[in-house]
C-alpha cells in the first residue's frame, strides 16, 4: 500500500509544474513580473505591459507535453486564441480601433509634418539592413526591422507573414519599446538639439472643416493602397476606423469599434503573444540580438525625426519654422510619443505647448509604420 501511494505521488509530481521546471522557466516568469511591475508601479503603457506580463507567466508555467495547455500544442485553448496573432486578424482590428479614436486634424491642418512621420520610418530600413549583416534572412531582418516603428500591432502582422518563429520575441520587443518611449526618447531629443531650437514656437494649427476630416481617410487610402497594396488589412482598417469617427452618421460603430473591439483584442493580443515566450522557445540567443536591434532600430527612428525637423528648418522662414522636440513623434507611439514632445518643451519654456504640433507626426508614424510595412512584404513575402 505505501509502494502504491509512493508511485502515486511520484506520478503527480512528474506531472506537475514542480518536476517540469526549469532556470529558463523561472527566468521568464521574472521577466513576466517585471512587465506587470513597469505596468502598474511606473505605468508603462500597463493597458499592454499587465496582460504581456501575465502572458509570460502563463506560457512558462512548466508541464508536460501532451495535456493540451500550452498555447503551441494544437487543440488547446491558448493555441486556439493564439490563431488570431499566428494568422494576422487581430492586428487589423487594432487599426480599426485606432482609427476609430485619432484625430488626423493637426496633420491635416499642416501637411508637411508627413514628412516627418516618413523620416522616422528610417529606423525600420537601418535595422534591416543591420539584421541581414548579422546573418539574419531577408525575411527574419524584415520583420526584426519593423520594430522600430514602435508599432505593436504592425510588428506582429509584419512577423506572422515573414518569420513566424521569432514573433514572440519581435511583438515582445515591440510592446517593450512603445512602453519604454518616455524613459528612451527624451535623452535622443536633448542630445540632438541646442537650447535656442528647443525653444521654437510654432504656428498654432488652423482650424479643420468637417469636409476635411471625411475626405482625409477616403484619400488617403486610395493613394496609400494603390502604393502599397499588400498594406491594405492594415491600412484599410484605419482608415475604416476613422471614417466611422468622422463622417458623424456612425458614432455607434466608432464607439464600438474603438470601445470593446479594441479593448477585447488589446485583451487577446497581449495575453497570448506573452504566452508565445515559453522558455524552451524564446531563450536563445536570436532573442537577445532581437532586442538589441529593436533597440538600435527605435534610437535611429528617434534620431531621424529629430535630425529631418533640424535639416527641414534650414528651408523654412519665420514661424513656418518647426520645433524639433516634436520630431520623436514620428514614431508610432500614439499618443505617448508625442507627451513626450510636450513634457520636454515645457521644461524649456513653460508657455510653449507642443502636443498638438506633436500629434501631427504621431499620427502619420502610425500610417508611415503601415506603408514600411507593406513595402517590405511587396518584395520579402
Amino acid at each position: 500500500m505505501l509502494e502504491f501511494f509512493k508511485e502515486g505521488l511520484l506520478q503527480f509530481l512528474s506531472y506537475s509544474g514542480f518536476g517540469n521546471c526549469t532556470w529558463g522557466h523561472i527566468i521568464m516568469i521574472c521577466i513576466g513580473l517585471v512587465f506587470i511591475a513597469l505596468g502598474i508601479i511606473k505605468e508603462y503603457e500597463p493597458l499592454l505591459l499587465v496582460p504581456i506580463g501575465f502572458g509570460i507567466i502563463i506560457g512558462n508555467i512548466p508541464f508536460t507535453d501532451g495535456l493540451q495547455v500550452g498555447v503551441y500544442e494544437s487543440g488547446s485553448v491558448l493555441n486556439y486564441l493564439y490563431f488570431g496573432v499566428v494568422k494576422g486578424f487581430y492586428p487589423p482590428l487594432i487599426f480599426l480601433g485606432i482609427g476609430a479614436m485619432t484625430d488626423f486634424s493637426a496633420l491635416i491642418s499642416n501637411p508637411k509634418l508627413i514628412l516627418v512621420g516618413a523620416a522616422a520610418q528610417f529606423g525600420i530600413f537601418a535595422a534591416y539592413i543591420t539584421a541581414l549583416l548579422l546573418g539574419f534572412t531577408p525575411m527574419e531582418a524584415g520583420a526584426i526591422g519593423i520594430i522600430g516603428g514602435a508599432d505593436g500591432p504592425t510588428a506582429i502582422f509584419i512577423s506572422s507573414k515573414l518569420a513566424p518563429s521569432m514573433m514572440g520575441a519581435i511583438a515582445v520587443s515591440a510592446y517593450s519599446y512603445m512602453a519604454l518611449v518616455p524613459v528612451i526618447q527624451p535623452p535622443i531629443m536633448r542630445a540632438l538639439t541646442t537650447p535656442q531650437e528647443r525653444l521654437i514656437r510654432m504656428r498654432p494649427p488652423r482650424a479643420v472643416s468637417h469636409r476635411e476630416k471625411v475626405l482625409f481617410p477616403m484619400l488617403c487610402i486610395l493613394l496609400t493602397a494603390f502604393l502599397v497594396p499588400t498594406g491594405l488589412p492594415l491600412l484599410g482598417m484605419l482608415f475604416f476606423g476613422n471614417l466611422l469617427k468622422e463622417s458623424g452618421v456612425t458614432k455607434r460603430l466608432a464607439n464600438t469599434a474603438s470601445g470593446p473591439i479594441v479593448d477585447i483584442v488589446t485583451i487577446l493580443i497581449g495575453l497570448t503573444v506573452g504566452a508565445s515566450t515559453q522558455a524552451t522557445n524564446f531563450l536563445r540567443p536570436a532573442s537577445i540580438l532581437i532586442f538589441v536591434l529593436g533597440a538600435f532600430s527605435f534610437v535611429i527612428a528617434t534620431a531621424s525625426g529629430v535630425l529631418f525637423v533640424k535639416f527641414f528648418n534650414l528651408f523654412l522662414k519665420g514661424d513656418n519654422k518647426i520645433n524639433p522636440l516634436i520630431g520623436n513623434a514620428g514614431v508610432s507611439a500614439v499618443p505617448d510619443a508625442a507627451r513626450v514632445s510636450l513634457i520636454e518643451g515645457q521644461k524649456y519654456d513653460r508657455t510653449n505647448f507642443l502636443l498638438m504640433h506633436a500629434m501631427g507626426p504621431n499620427v502619420a508614424g502610425v500610417i508611415g509604420s503601415a506603408v514600411a510595412a507593406g513595402i517590405l512584404l511587396s518584395f520579402l513575402y
